[in-house]
């Protein structure tokens, strides 16, 4: 039976584990989530992930939440990859990303996606929080600044092999929105890992449809 991958795709966080498991030609079932209708909330979800959030997913009996788990076990399936180090200073500075991806890059993305797309268009709220995305441009320039300095030198974000933090890392910046708006001041992460990184060498299917992390 294939991977379920419960997620709405369009979602950083979902993307980035359909990215993964698209790039390693891993069959799986995606099982669209509509969280403007509450789906992530019915009972027969919440009994797969009670944080009634996504992605999740299924293999058999095992069920696993948490979107850089996720991309773990999905590298995991496929250890000559090489998109998790095997060695463990290698494999602890993924993780590192991965950790770093939740602590510094996706809080100030996932204001800045709400603000500018999410509620215009889909919650019918015209007016930004422009306190919020003050708050998030700062902190995301803070952030990419310190990826900017990683980026110097190298092929990827870790070293000379792609693996889950360029995936973790590039996911978010597939949304036009952020881009421009965050991304143009900060040039090695504007020429590294979008142009070189992702956009040339990351061409992935997600949801059935051939796309570039970029569009």
């Amino acid at each position: 039976m294939p991977i379920e991958l419960y997620a709405m795709p369009a979602s950083p966080r979902a993307f980035k584990a359909i990215a993964v498991a698209n790039h390693l030609g891993i069959e799986f079932t995606l099982r669209k989530l509509d969280l403007l209708k509450g789906e992530h909330k019915t009972p027969e979800y919440k009994a797969l992930n009670p944080n009634q959030m996504m992605p999740t997913l299924k293999d058999g009996d095992y069920v696993l939440w948490e979107s850089n788990a996720i991309m773990q076990c999905l590298a995991g399936k496929k250890p000559q990859s090489g998109l998790l180090l095997t060695d463990e200073r290698g494999r602890l500075d993924v993780t590192r990303w991965q950790f770093w991806d939740l602590a510094h890059w996706d809080p100030p993305v996932e204001t800045l996606l709400l603000e500018n797309f999410v509620k215009p268009n889909f919650l019918g709220v015209p007016e930004r929080d422009e306190p919020a995305v003050a708050k998030a441009t700062e902190c995301f320039h803070r952030a990419a600044a310190v990826l900017d300095g990683q980026l110097k030198g190298k092929k990827y974000v870790t070293g000379d092999t792609l693996t889950l933090a360029d995936f973790a890392l590039g996911a978010p910046l597939h949304a036009e929105l952020v881009v421009h708006a965050a991304v143009a001041p900060v040039r090695q992460v504007e020429a590294h890992l979008l142009e070189r990184r992702l956009r040339k060498r990351v061409v992935l299917r997600c949801a059935g449809h051939s796309a570039s992390i970029l569009r």
